[in-house]
């Protein structure tokens, strides 16, 4: 059986890794590089790095930052921020990264994830897609959550697994900091859509609320960032009790 991941997130501003709620109230949390340690040695499957002000202010993502982060791991790497090109994807990888997650770029230029995926593998091509309630319909949002885009997020999906993303990280901005549990209903309406992995991202709060994600089908791995820098869940124990109560884990 194909076991599920756990995945800490750091969301990266000016060098610092920050966190907010509904992807707004963004406050400084800590250095990445000694956070990036941390999870390596507490057991993290993979590791999830977004230069979260890249896009919205226009410029490349920082890669010294990047490459350092990198070097102290040694679990999947998947980098995000301010990608638009094959050269940002390029880039990226030659830091360090394993998978290069793709936003905004790819809502600009969805022949970019195309491009991406003939090149370097659709494995390595993750769709991060940012997605909130709008009338009634899941939206795709844009520029780290700032700008409605118009579009369904479940036909952008669709249409990126078709040009070639091999994964998905679907981030719920209702549920985001919130820790009342993942957005399921969003999450079910994906997965009913696309045969990639998913990662659920957005409003976990205890272990109970992995248990229940990973009852769901079609979703891979759990991604949360506040409660793990915070220490209120330790992935040690998580990946403990989820394992005790049936879902496969790498221990």
């Amino acid at each position: 059986m194909i076991t599920k991941r756990i995945i800490p997130c750091l969301d990266v501003r000016s060098g610092r890794v920050v966190k907010g709620v509904n992807f707004e109230g963004v406050r400084d949390v800590a250095d990445p590089v000694e956070m990036a340690r941390m999870y390596n040695a507490a057991g993290a499957d993979e590791l999830v790095f977004y230069d979260i002000t890249a896009s919205y202010e226009g410029r490349a993502l920082f890669t010294d930052i990047l490459a350092r982060v990198a070097r102290e791991i040694f679990i999947p790497l998947t980098v995000g921020g301010g990608i638009n090109t094959l050269d940002d994807f390029d880039r990226v990888l030659k830091c360090g990264a394993d998978k290069v997650s793709v936003n905004s770029g790819a809502l600009r230029n969805p022949q970019l994830v195309r491009d991406a995926a003939l090149r370097y593998g659709s494995q390595c091509v993750v769709l991060s897609a940012d997605v909130k309630r709008v009338d009634g319909q899941f939206r795709v949002f844009a520029k780290g959550g700032r700008e409605d885009t118009g579009r369904d997020a479940l036909e952008w999906i669709d249409q990126c697994v078709a040009l070639g993303a091999g994964e998905i990280c679907l981030n719920s901005i209702d549920t985001d900091g919130v820790r009342r549990g993942f957005d399921l209903e969003m999450l079910d309406a994906v997965a009913a859509r696309v045969n990639v992995p998913i990662i659920a991202s957005g409003g976990a709060g205890k272990k109970e609320d992995f248990l229940e994600l990973f009852g769901h089908k079609g979703i891979d791995a759990g991604l949360a960032a506040g409660i793990f820098h915070s220490k209120l869940l330790e992935i040690p124990d998580l990946k403990r009790y989820l394992n005790a109560n049936g879902v496969e884990m790498r221990l």
